[in-house]
């Protein structure tokens, strides 16, 4: 049997087992508890074979899923003593965000962004992708105080020992913002007084003779792949944490958080396709991007990376194909990769949506300056950690422990995180396709009578 005959076989039968569920619920038909259960597990072992043959982390995670669902209905009581799994996940990934953020922003910096070499292209670019990832960050916010999809959500008690708060004023959000003590920022979980403190050291770093920058960047760059391997490693035990997870808030809460999933769902797609059509085309129309060209340009990188919810997989198809429309190789190689680190569109938006939708799950109503105090971290905190896996999911966690939310949310939005990251991931590879034809027609090299797949 092959995987494909295999996948449709587990479908048909978790279907089959939860339209008899339901059946049952609504006294249509009279099945024994046990034996509806006894139908659920057999239904969700293919899958859990299926999972077996098919060897792949994403679809390991969806189907723990299903498991922690079962576990949580069937077993209640016993779902509760599962909480600590998917906090010993959490105390991991809280571990790597200090190195994790110093090493791929210095590098990304000093590597990168050398500004004498850079010159006028590089504060262009720059300026563009800040402006583009911050209009991003407020449709995520907008969307997700228009549907508040996390308000009714009833997180057990004890989730809310982490969310005691203090009114700041000003001068302490200001203050918040710049490290007193590196050491003491990294313990406190400080992300923001971290990003301070990598940027400046960045620029400090590009700005030395190439003889002492080297040896830096090359220890930032070799600290940035060790951490992306140790992201890697701790992704392993994702599974467990998300059974486990699930499990723990099905058992407290019932079936009814499914439905605030959906809702968080649908919110993420609307507000990613109101950013495509109220921002990315305005911007195309207004510099004369010949729009049928790139679209039928980005045809292929966009499906690669929906495929695979990854950008870096559709980098050299993405990079040829705006080559072959018309930009500059050196405005190619030189906007694109910087996008893939600074331009996230996608990304920046579902940070934003995601961080308040852990708040209203909490029951935290944020005051719109606290909001905009998110938005600020977010927008520094979400630069130069394209290439983790799930690099998402550790700025997330980074922003909720600077303002003290609750992190039982993340593991609930963790069971669609793939849906989420395949069109997140595809917005991001628009967005930097977008990015190099602005640079291009700004610079004033764009190439309108390009024939695409005529490279010279």
């Amino acid at each position: 049997m092959n995987k494909r005959t295999l996948l449709i076989l587990s479908v048909i039968c978790i279907s089959a087992a939860v339209l008899v569920t339901v059946f049952a619920d609504y006294g249509w038909l009279s099945i024994p508890p046990l034996a509806l259960s006894i139908g659920r597990w057999l239904a969700i072992a293919t899958l859990v074979y299926y999972a077996y043959t098919k060897n792949n982390l994403t679809t390991t995670i969806l189907i723990s899923m299903v498991v922690g669902i079962e576990i949580g209905l069937d077993f209640p009581e016993f779902s509760q003593n599962l909480k600590i799994l998917s906090q010993i996940f959490l105390r991991l990934i809280k571990s790597i965000i200090a190195p994790l953020l110093f090493g791929t922003l210095v590098y990304g910096i000093a590597g990168h962004s050398n500004i004498k070499q850079v010159g006028r292209m590089g504060w262009k670019s720059i300026l563009y992708f800040e402006i583009i990832t911050t209009i991003a960050l407020f449709i995520g916010l907008a969307a997700i105080n228009l549907s508040k999809a996390g308000v009714g959500i009833q997180l057990p008690p004890h989730a809310h020992e982490t969310l005691e708060t203090h009114p700041q004023t000003f001068t302490d959000i200001i203050l918040h913002i710049f490290p007193e003590n590196i050491a003491k920022s990294i313990y406190d979980g400080a992300v923001l007084e971290i990003v301070i403190f990598s940027i400046l050291f960045g620029v400090a770093t590009a700005m030395i003779p190439e003889k002492h920058r080297r040896p830096i960047v090359t220890f930032v760059e070799s600290l940035s792949e060790v951490m992306f391997k140790f992201t890697t490693l701790i992704m392993y035990f994702a599974p467990i944490a998300v059974c486990a997870a699930i499990a723990y808030t099905v058992g407290h809460m019932g079936l009814g958080i499914l439905v605030h999933l959906a809702k968080l769902l649908l919110t993420l797609y609307a507000a990613l396709i109101f950013l495509i059509g109220g921002v990315f085309f305005p911007v195309a129309l207004l510099l004369k991007v010949p729009i049928r060209k790139f679209i039928n340009a980005i045809i292929e990188p966009v499906s690669i990376a929906f495929a695979t919810t990854s950008s870096e997989s559709a980098l050299p198809k993405a990079m040829k194909a705006m080559e072959g429309i018309g930009v500059p190789r050196k405005i190619v190689a030189f906007v694109m990769p910087m996008g893939y680190s600074f331009n996230l569109d996608g990304t920046t938006l579902y940070l934003a949506l995601a961080s308040v939708f852990v708040a209203q799950a909490a029951g935290i109503h944020l005051p719109f300056t606290t909001q905009l105090l998110m938005v600020f971290t977010l927008m520094l905190t979400s630069k130069g950690v394209a290439g983790v896996p799930r690099a998402s999911l550790v700025i997330l966690l980074g922003t909720l422990s600077s303002f003290n939310l609750p992190v039982e949310p993340v593991f609930i939005i963790l069971g669609i995180d793939e849906l989420m990251d395949m069109a997140r991931t595809s917005v991001n590879v628009v967005g930097n396709c977008l990015a190099t034809v602005v640079i291009a027609k700004w610079e004033g090299e764009f190439d309108e009578h390009a024939v695409p797949g005529h490279l010279n």
